[in-house]
């Protein structure tokens, strides 16, 4: 048969498939989650994500050592007061559970990128993401302990910082909190086109901030909406956001395409709590391989244009792409 076109000829060896393979990975651009409580000795496994802890400062060094011995040098840290309070004040105290953590990281394990979740649902004694005027978040009061939020992070040794809580305007707000305090060269990860979605579920049970009443979808996206989160990634753009973030990562390979196509800057995705539980009670039960499943989710969140991928498998992804298995 005469085919002047046949694809399967870029396909017949493993060498050449790698060679014409469009999309690449590499172990920089992972970002582990990381949890820290309050308390001495503590390696505490989440009982909704297996094989992930929460950690007392005193046992950081272990897990930072483990990762950057994998080769995954970036880890975003989330902080588990022991005290919560209605106006979240552990999140920015000089002395918080989080900000302790970075300087035990900055200390043990200097070479270590730091990134700091900038939130408040961890810290409030209602579980939402700021605080509330009567049953729903004040927007323009939370910006203002959100900016010190970040400022106490960087100040502790976060060398970037990540705004997750999706109120309205709080990149600009962070950013003249460090553009005035001389932290002009800290960049903003901002969390610009977060969902109100499912897969938060394990992450409220490993940080203990589920809601106390309602939801967040006053202030999370409604994840039947395209244009509405370009109009978010815009938004963050011009209020000098550095670094674009799409939340979840599986469901939502189309909205980091897009957003990817119509901004300048690198694409984050975070492979969220519920898509690592699916994956590891899934391959408990027998009926999936962990590891190949855990590689074609990086791969597609790659594809579809990511750069920086936040993930609970980064250890794990890091041996696969050092073994030739993935990347």
């Amino acid at each position: 048969m005469e085919l002047s076109s046949r694809p399967r000829r870029l396909r017949s060896n493993p060498n050449l498939r790698k060679m014409v393979r469009e999309t690449r990975m590499d172990k920089s651009s992972l970002v582990y989650p990381m949890f820290v409580v309050e308390g001495r000795n503590i390696k505490e496994e989440i009982p909704s994500m297996y094989g992930q802890y929460r950690y007392s400062v005193d046992r950081m060094e272990e897990k930072l050592t483990e990762l950057m011995d994998a080769g995954v040098t970036n880890v975003m840290l989330f902080g588990i007061p022991a005290h919560k309070d209605e106006a979240g004040s552990g999140a920015y105290a000089q002395d918080g559970i989080v900000q302790q953590g970075f300087r035990k990281a900055k200390e043990v394990c200097p070479q270590m990128y730091l990134i700091g979740d900038v939130c408040m649902c961890e810290y409030t004694s209602h579980g939402h993401c700021g605080v509330l005027r009567g049953q729903d978040v004040d927007n323009d009061q939370t910006l203002k302990l959100l900016a010190k939020t970040a400022l106490s992070q960087v100040q502790a040794g976060a060398d970037m910082v990540a705004p997750s809580d999706m109120m309205d305007g709080r990149v600009g707000a962070i950013r003249r909190m460090l553009d005035e305090n001389h932290y002009e060269n800290i960049p903003i990860m901002a969390y610009s086109v977060k969902f109100a979605s499912s897969f938060y579920g394990p992450f409220r049970d490993a940080a203990d901030s589920a809601p106390a009443f309602g939801d967040r979808k006053t202030y999370q996206m409604d994840y039947h909406n395209r244009r509405e989160a370009i109009k978010e990634a815009m938004l963050d753009v011009a209020e000098g956001a550095d670094i674009l973030m799409v939340k979840p990562a599986m469901a939502y390979g189309d909205l980091i395409r897009e957003v990817k196509d119509q901004t300048n800057l690198p694409m984050a995705s975070y492979s969220v709590s519920g898509e690592y539980a699916m994956v590891k009670t899934t391959a408990a039960a027998g009926f999936i391989d962990e590891k190949r499943i855990m590689c074609e989710m990086a791969v597609s969140a790659y594809r579809a244009g990511t750069d920086i991928y936040i993930t609970y498998f980064a250890k794990e992804l890091a041996k696969c792409m050092e073994e030739g298995k993935i990347g």
